[in-house]
């Protein structure tokens, strides 16, 4: 296997640390740098702590694009497109940017849920990484929307592990304040809802998702999507609880997901009530469906890190530059 060489910008923080651990252990991959202003100068090891005998990497100041097959954006989100201001991408150069800064696919970038996107992804020299809430919900309707079955209000409530905030400490993700505790935030104003409303609205064609009561643009009216994000007291993973008014039996829904993830490598549909322990450290998304009286409840897990991130961004690459689509993804779940 010809190998490809990778560069990181932003390599301290969590995502790009699950980001190393996958890219040194790829057999497509070579690392060439990882730059990072704060951490400059010390191994990787240094701070990202597991990857100790796995490489002796240093984080650099500098970097050099055209060095490069692949860069990953781990930055802050709005970093990208400044980065882009400041720096010539080289023609040669695919970019994957875990940011939110281009989700709306804008400036040449194809939004990368390999689900809904993976012919474009396969050509794409600009790739947007899906947001991690964003990725567990879409993937618990991507199903309804293609078959047009989106047509009132969906509910979802989704509980995140304290590392979708990010490295950084905060009043709400320290460990005295998370553990033994839960709470509710951004209700109803989640950034992700930006391009779960805009998704779901090019694959379902005609129909228009809102977070208000305001009426639609398109054939029919508006939907509301009623988003409760919650912050766990758990360091990793998603569990999203999706419920709608659906006309479908069990066993006609069973078989819609069936039939729509069959080709995909990494979301599974589960017959018993889906869980965290099932994903948790792998590249997994685990469904479960019930339907009540009209009603589908839909349970989509994914790890915040790896398919809501960086196992995601790597999911990418190996489309982009034509490897195995599930190549250096093979990650086990815990046992217990």
């Amino acid at each position: 296997m010809n190998k490809i060489k990778a560069g990181i910008i932003g390599g301290a923080g969590y995502t790009a640390g699950e980001l190393i651990r996958i890219l040194v252990n790829h057999p497509g991959v070579q690392l060439g740098f990882v730059h990072s202003e704060s951490s400059a100068g010390k191994k990787l090891y240094e701070v990202h702590e597991g990857l100790l005998g796995d490489t002796q990497l240093c984080f650099s100041a500098d970097f050099d694009l055209s060095g490069i097959d692949v860069l990953f954006l781990c930055g802050a989100h709005g970093r990208s497109g400044a980065f882009w201001e400041e720096h010539d991408c080289p023609e040669t150069l695919t970019a994957i940017d875990l940011a939110q800064d281009f989700r709306d696919e804008s400036c040449g970038y194809i939004y990368g849920l390999p689900e809904w996107r993976r012919e474009k992804i396969r050509v794409a020299a600009k790739i947007a990484n899906p947001g991690c809430f964003a990725t567990a919900i879409q993937l618990g309707l991507l199903p309804l929307a293609a078959a047009g079955l989106l047509h009132g209000d969906v509910n979802i409530t989704a509980i995140t592990g304290s590392t979708g905030a990010g490295v950084k400490p905060s009043e709400t993700t320290h460990f005295s304040w998370r553990s033994s505790n839960i709470s509710a935030y951004k209700q109803f104003t989640h950034q992700h809802l930006k391009e779960i409303r805009r998704n779901l609205g090019l694959i379902q064609a005609g129909k228009t998702f809102e977070v208000s009561s305001a009426e639609g643009t398109g054939c029919e009216p508006a939907a509301r999507l009623n988003f409760i994000p919650m912050r766990g007291d758990f360091a990793r993973g998603i569990f999203a609880s999706i419920h709608l008014e659906c006309p479908l039996s069990q066993e006609e829904a069973y078989k819609l997901y069936e039939e729509y993830y069959a080709s995909a490598p990494f979301t599974f549909l589960s017959a018993k009530p889906a869980d965290l322990k099932q994903v948790v450290n792998t590249n997994k998304c685990v469904i479960s469906l019930e339907v009540h009286e009209g009603h589908l409840v839909i349970s989509s897990v994914i790890d915040n890190l790896l398919k809501g991130a960086s196992g995601q961004a790597v999911q990418n690459m190996n489309l982009a530059f034509g490897f195995d689509e599930a190549e250096g993804l093979h990650l086990k779940a815990s046992a217990f």
